[in-house]
């Protein structure tokens, strides 16, 4: 049998959450019948707008004068991918007039990601653009 640090033996019985208390499955009740009342679209578009601002953060875009220190490419080019998958996907579902503006957030921010790119992706190769086609 393993035995973890501190001794205790892999076949030990995790220790048992507590129980809630009643306040606290009322208020997770009334959570799940809020988000029940949000229609997809949304939950889709507020979700889309989150990842494009963080995207435009990480991309350099922030006002203020910390907004170098906020720049992370990186964490940016995973943030454009996300939402290139959410839009993507989600486009036939919301309808143009709410995927349309998506998808020129989008492609917005592809272009300034490439634009602060040091050693700019090849056309088709930035990020999301597997799924969108190139930006130019």
């Amino acid at each position: 049998m393993h035995r973890f640090p501190g001794g205790t033996d892999a076949a030990a019985a995790p220790e048992a959450a507590p129980e809630p208390s009643a306040e606290q499955i009322q208020a997770v009740n009334a959570q799940m019948r809020d988000i029940a009342e949000v229609p997809a679209v949304e939950v889709i578009t507020t979700t889309a707008v989150h990842l494009m601002s963080a995207a435009a953060v990480k991309c350099g875009l922030a006002e203020g004068p910390d907004a170098a220190e906020l720049k992370d490419l990186d964490e940016a080019r995973k943030l454009i991918i996300a939402l290139a998958g959410l839009v993507t996907s989600a486009a036939p579902e919301i309808g143009s007039q709410h995927a349309g503006p998506l998808r020129d957030g989008l492609r917005s921010l592809q272009l300034a990601f490439r634009e602060a790119s040091f050693a700019p992706d090849a056309p088709g190769k930035g990020p999301g653009e597997n799924l969108t086609g190139p930006v130019f």
